[in-house]
């Protein structure tokens, strides 16, 4: 199975990188984990076909996350003239935030009925669905009062364990989101600084021997902690990292 860092930035281009979108494909899964406001150009830099992706996970709704969508849409709309379903899927209030998403981009946009089959599924904490193969368990994570609720995914697919902070400060759900996965992308906005919001390498650390991680990549870096990256004792992504688990 390969996860590939479409983009790994954070919301205001620290580093030059788009943001966050990590592609994951295997024998059968073809699933995007978020769709930030650059995606659809990232991906399409990568060659990605995006007629192959069939579920889009979202972790909250802020633009570097989720501000991708219009675009994915009306493009597979017009100009990838997708024909295969596609499942949406994320926090309570999807539906609103998927409305409210398009007519800000696209005024209008929202009253266009596609010409595949799109499903827009609303997730609940701790409640694990299965959607297409993929067996997802959100876990509520702390982003802010605004553009939530906020999620941690742990996602079983084939036979490995994806988990994936989104971004949060420090909370203890992120301990059973991440337990001995496969593979945990961890948000590392600040290396020792604790701020609200986002998390910090330093509480990471702490909590590792409790989270026993069998893979650790590190994403949604700032420029300071950019900086210090070459100084990190552990695998942090990069625009185009392509892993195999």
């Amino acid at each position: 199975m390969e996860v590939h860092f479409v983009g790994c930035g954070d919301a205001f281009g620290s580093g030059g990188r788009f943001n966050t979108c990590f592609h994951v494909t295997g024998e059968t899964a073809n699933f995007l984990i978020d769709c930030g406001a650059s995606s659809l150009v990232a991906l399409k830099r990568a060659d990605v076909v995006l007629n192959d992706i069939r579920v889009i996970l979202i972790t909250h709704f802020h633009a570097d996350h989720f501000g991708g969508i219009p675009p994915f849409m009306l493009d597979a709309q017009f100009f990838s003239r997708r024909t295969a379903p596609l499942t949406v899927a994320g926090p309570p209030s999807l539906k609103d935030w998927f409305v409210k998403a398009m007519e800000t981009a696209f005024p209008g946009s929202s009253k266009t009925k596609p010409k595949f089959d799109l499903e827009l599924m609303e997730l609940n904490e701790k409640e694990t669905v299965r959607i297409d193969g993929l067996a997802v368990t959100p876990w509520l994570v702390r982003h802010g009062p605004a553009g939530g609720p906020f999620f941690a995914y742990r996602i079983e697919v084939e036979d490995r364990i994806i988990a994936y902070t989104g971004d949060t400060e420090w909370t203890d759900a992120l301990i059973e989101a991440g337990r001995e996965a496969d593979l945990f992308v961890a948000e590392a906005y600040f290396r020792d600084k604790k701020a609200p919001l986002n998390l910090d390498l330093a509480s990471l650390e702490e909590h590792l021997p409790e989270i026993r991680p069998k893979r650790l990549v590190l994403t949604h870096m700032s420029e300071d902690m950019l900086r210090q990256q070459a100084d990190v004792p552990y695998e942090c992504a990069g625009d185009g990292l392509r892993i195999v688990i």
